[in-house]
């Protein structure tokens, strides 16, 4: 099966969603949904460590790709989403290319980055060699800087050109408040999405978007953009309620 990270750099069309449930059971669901991956939220969910660690034992048993936000940039964080498997990470508030380089590092083995414990789900609980799992690791772990703040525009072009990120993520809510703009269509707002595009596609790197309609994926698709997360497990259920209720007529 090709890694979610060769299909990110060949900025294929990917479709994902949010899970902000932090139970197995709902990944287990929506791991036969034909999405092309999931990302648990832990950054504004209340997932804890055993929550991400049986969530992406879920995922990896149905064969899909999961990744996680952790709440911060934090080693720790990083480290223990990917020592329970995830296929990435997808990092909140990355401002500036320091911060991306830090990012990166954490995420990879060598001299001053990931820790390393071959008992991790991620290194087979000891039946993979040292040099096997880091030559997986390094080949298998996507990195994804998410940009929603003031001071990631003004860098942004240094940000993109970091080496061990592997896409950027627009956060298009984050913005908007950043902007003190409160419509998502701002053209304020419109004009950063475009400016960190821009950027991305000038460092040769993938960029994916949160955006509230669906139908404005197209759009965005024309622009280069090619990693999408949509919606969330909250909103398919609660939608689904709606539509219910629509249907039954009272």
């Amino acid at each position: 099966m090709v890694s979610l990270k060769t299909r990110i750099a060949a900025q294929e069309p990917l479709l994902g969603t949010f899970i902000k449930t932090p139970h197995p059971h709902v990944v287990e669901v929506l791991a036969s949904s034909g999405l092309d991956c999931l990302c648990l939220d832990a950054e504004h969910a209340p997932f804890d460590r055993r929550d991400l660690d049986l969530c992406i034992m879920a995922a990896r048993a149905n064969a899909m790709p999961v990744l996680v936000r952790p709440a911060m940039s934090a080693p720790e964080q990083i480290l223990n989403a990917l020592d329970c498997g995830a296929d990435g990470i997808l990092v909140p508030h990355v401002r500036s290319a320091e911060e991306a380089r830090t990012v990166a590092k954490a995420a990879h083995y060598g001299a001053g980055g990931r820790g390393y414990a071959g008992s991790s789900r991620a290194a087979g609980y000891g039946r993979v060699s040292i040099p096997d799992h880091m030559a997986a690791s390094a080949a298998g772990t996507t990195v994804i800087a998410q940009i929603e703040d003031l001071e990631a525009l003004d860098d942004i072009d240094a940000i993109a050109a970091v080496q061990g990120i592997d896409a950027l993520f627009m956060g298009r809510i984050d913005l908007t408040v950043a902007l003190g703009c409160t419509d998502a269509d701002d053209p304020n707002v419109v004009g950063a999405l475009d400016k960190i595009v821009t950027a991305a596609l000038n460092a040769g790197k993938p960029v994916g978007m949160f955006t509230p309609r669906p139908t404005d994926v197209a759009l965005w698709r024309d622009k280069g953009v090619s990693i999408f997360l949509l919606g969330s497990d909250h909103g398919f259920m609660r939608n689904g309620a709606v539509e219910l209720r629509r249907q039954v007529g009272f």
